[in-house]
């Protein structure tokens, strides 16, 4: 069986969406598909790309391969995505900049506490 990942048309006429599915290359074009792996809308201005690229990179690994169309959708999507890394990083920076201002918040509170028990 060879298994392709491709784009399944869907939408009404002239108003195109596109659904990124990995399919046996003997079934239609919008027929059945084993999984679906993304999505694709060009009417927007920027277009929409979603591709789970974990799944596809899982697909490709078992001999699955992508039309040139999906191929260059990958591609775009691989550009503008951040690196896994990068998400855990921002998140860890995120978590430290709202403790330490929690923390400054509290010693402002104590610091405002002291001023207020000397002034009496």
């Amino acid at each position: 069986m060879a298994v392709k990942i491709r784009l399944a048309r869907h939408g009404a006429k002239k108003r195109p969406y596109y659904r990124i599915v990995v399919a046996d290359s003997r079934m239609p074009r919008d027929g059945r598909f084993i999984e679906q792996v993304g999505r694709y809308d060009p009417i927007p201005d920027p277009h929409v790309i979603e591709v789970d690229l974990e799944r596809v990179d899982e697909w490709v690994s078992k001999g699955a391969e992508p039309t040139n169309a999906v191929s260059h959708l990958i591609e775009v999507a691989r550009t503008k995505a951040p690196a896994p890394e990068d998400k855990k990083a921002k998140r860890k920076a995120a978590e430290v900049a709202r403790k330490e201002a929690e923390a400054k918040a509290a010693a402002d509170a104590e610091a405002a506490d002291d001023t207020a028990g000397e002034a009496e």
